[in-house]
């Protein structure tokens, strides 16, 4: 008598990742997923709508996983902003690294095309999230409204940054992917320096100073 399967979200996701890389396509339906795993289809819609959530929440899961594993380190609550999100991204990439054979599927079935963007869409919630959670510090402006745009500026800026690196990690053909690390951690250095923009700041005080100086005389 065959053992009864006990259907979880895990077991459907680990199941359709299996299936991906089994097969170098994805199922024709769900009901033929169903089928090919000896489920009934409404087992199936207890835990997901369609075959596209599940693979959103693949790069959710790596996401979890990756914040995780970093507080484990004792060290990581002590770190800076900039070697918070250093961290994230060699354990986010390390994790995709691991399952490059299904994220290169999942992503270039189109060639990176819009509808391929849209599996990130959960993700780019919670990863806006962590970096407004690192409180990056910008060039201060004291009014509400111009720092709120700053905000989301870092905020979009890095999801951008992201992006670039997550395609330069798919062309990547270097050993141990070697030359995605270098990115990393160069990209980040260079956004962070970018951000520091105390000279700009002392020239403004400078002509403040300057113009406060003319009205007076």
């Amino acid at each position: 008598m065959a053992k009864k399967v006990t259907i979880t979200k895990e077991f459907l996701m680990n199941e359709y990742s299996k299936f991906i890389l089994e097969n170098a396509k994805k199922p024709h339906t769900i009901f033929h997923f169903c089928q090919h795993l000896k489920i009934e289809e409404k087992d199936f819609y207890q835990f997901f709508p369609s075959f596209e959530k599940i693979e959103e929440q693949v790069f959710d899961n790596f996401f979890e996983n990756t914040i995780e594993l970093l507080h484990k380190s004792d060290e990581y609550s002590n770190y800076d902003a900039k070697t918070k999100l250093l961290s994230f991204y060699f354990t986010y990439f390390e994790l995709m690294t691991a399952n490059r054979s299904l994220v290169l599927y999942l992503l270039e079935t189109d060639k990176m095309k819009l509808q391929n963007l849209k599996k990130l869409a959960s993700f780019r919630i919670h990863f806006k999230q962590f970096i407004d959670s690192l409180n990056i510090k910008t060039f201060e402006i004291p009014q509400e409204t111009i720092q709120k745009i700053q905000e989301k500026s870092v905020s979009e800026a890095s999801w951008i940054q992201f992006l670039m690196t997550l395609k330069f990690w798919i062309d990547d053909t270097s050993p141990s992917f070697e030359k995605t690390d270098v990115f990393i951690e160069k990209s980040i250095h260079a956004s962070f320096d970018l951000l520091d923009l105390s000279p700009i700041k002392n020239i403004i005080d400078f002509g403040k100073f300057l113009w406060n100086e003319k009205v007076k005389m």
